[in-house]
């Protein structure tokens, strides 16, 4: 994809508006994974090294267009000037006035942070007015955030139109790395699929179909691929108007190798005693909350015969330490393989940290949830499309 790179730009004293992704988990007055924080430090870094005036704009939570005071961003200004080991100096709002007389007095290499987007309903709306005044307080727009790039808001797409606009360093490598995925893998090819909702999920898994090699189906999403092949599945979470989507698809497969669980963590509730079962042992009354272990067995040893390997979705309840296993286990298999391994989506990553993996063994982990689905499912991005070098 070809887009329009910071390289190409020449930033040295503009004021550059750049939409990054820091709607990070915060928890007791600590940012509980500063993933996506870290992830911007190059850009952030490159900008400032230009001689820039960096303003930041961001999102916190889903405050509905309204001020909520546990939404507001100090914190994050805090936790951005510890990686970056100055100042970052927090406005109280987004636009107006005020703002604009802060941007003014900035000098090369400052950074501040707007307040939270979407105080203002008019963001998610994609406002036009709303993004010309932000537009005001900026020369220059650089999107860095990917996690946010499948929404078509003002400030992820509507001021893009507005100024001269680039990709991020982090953009460019999501886009870059995850469509390498898709064009040119190292064979075998495994994509690995759990969570929950299967709607979530079919666009991935049947994109994949020409691509990979191996589907391992897991967490709750495994259960309508189970209940489809007449497997009793208890009282588990299951999709159950979903079985026809799951039985197309496997019908799809046929001449891949396509696993599925053989064994299972289950029990009459989250909170009650943990029984392990034979699929064919389910009773009606069991719910399935995890892969048992000669499953998660039987995906490793798949697993080490591949050399390219999309992990997305938690293999069972991984937040209760009962059924955490399949995920963790499934972690602890990626990170040693000699492969190339990329994984997304905000549970399969928030559990890479309660087990504290060191991420550094995996060659990518994409910092876009649905954004990241989206694009390996070939859509267009909203906040990608506008990047795109014309001509």
């Amino acid at each position: 994809m070809d887009l329009r790179t910071l390289s190409t730009a020449d930033f040295k004293g503009k004021r550059v508006l750049v939409r990054v992704d820091f709607n990070v988990p915060i928890q007791n007055g600590r940012v509980q994974d500063r993933t996506r924080i870290e992830e911007t430090l190059p850009t952030l870094n490159y900008l400032k090294g230009q001689g820039a005036k960096v303003i930041l704009m961001t999102h916190l939570g889903r405050p509905d267009g309204k001020v909520v005071p546990e939404l507001k961003l100090d914190l994050l200004a805090q936790t951005l000037g510890e990686f970056m080991c100055q100042s970052i100096k927090k406005l109280d709002d987004c636009i107006g006035t005020s703002v604009e007389n802060a941007v003014s007095a900035m000098k090369s290499g400052d950074i501040l942070l707007l307040e939270n987007l979407r105080f203002h309903p008019e963001e998610e709306k994609n406002d036009p007015a709303f993004a010309a005044a932000l537009a005001k307080l900026g020369d220059v727009y650089v999107n860095d955030a990917f996690g946010t790039a499948h929404r078509a808001h003002a400030s992820t797409e509507g001021l893009a139109h507005l100024l001269p606009s680039y990709a991020g360093l982090l953009i460019e490598k999501e886009v870059r790395i995850l469509s390498l995925l898709m064009e040119s893998s190292a064979h075998p090819v495994a994509l690995v699929a759990g969570g929950a909702k299967i709607d979530t999920k079919i666009g991935l898994l049947e994109k994949f179909l020409p691509l990979a090699d191996v589907f391992i189906i897991g967490g709750a999403l495994a259960n309508t691929f189970l209940a489809a092949q007449g497997y009793s599945i208890g009282s588990s979470l299951c999709e159950k108007e979903k079985i026809p989507v799951a039985l197309n698809f496997l019908e799809k497969a046929k001449g891949k190798k396509v696993l599925l669980p053989i064994d299972a963590v289950t029990a009459l509730s989250p909170d009650s005693e943990v029984i392990l079962r034979a699929l064919p042992d389910i009773t009606a009354e069991e719910q399935i909350l995890d892969i048992g272990p000669q499953s998660l067995q039987n995906f490793h040893e798949i697993l080490k015969t591949c050399k390219t390997v999309m992990w997305n979705g938690p293999m069972g309840l991984y937040e209760k330490k009962a059924f955490a296993e399949g995920t963790r286990g499934m972690a602890k298999i990626l990170a040693d393989l000699d492969a190339t391994t990329v994984i997304g989506g905000g549970d399969t990553i928030d559990a890479l940290h309660l087990f504290d993996i060191d991420t550094k063994k995996y060659s990518h982990i994409s910092t876009g949830g649905g954004a990241m689905l989206e694009f390996l499912e070939g859509k267009d991005l909203p906040g990608i499309e506008v990047l795109k070098k014309l001509g």
